[in-house]
């Protein structure tokens, strides 16, 4: 395999997996009280308004590596 093609096919799932992550924090923004969890700062000037969702990081990070050594796990066999 040439490694363009090798370097192009790993380009497309990372923007595959790219795209199906943004999807799910899209969605996961749309559910009511997603923005009001306990460790969430949220700073509001006129006309700007920034959340940055601490706790939710920590989960997701905890969640994301377990799941991801289970799929090297199970690759690796």
């Amino acid at each position: 395999m040439q490694p363009l093609e090798l370097i192009g096919r790993w380009l497309v799932i990372f923007g595959i997996g790219l795209a199906l992550v943004g999807g799910i924090v899209w969605l996961l923004g749309r559910i009511p009280g997603v923005q009001n969890l306990p460790g969430t700062i949220k700073i509001e000037t006129p006309g700007m308004t920034c959340l940055i969702p601490l706790l939710a990081s920590i989960v997701l990070s905890l969640v994301l590596t377990v799941v991801l050594n289970i799929i090297i796990r199970i690759a690796n066999r």
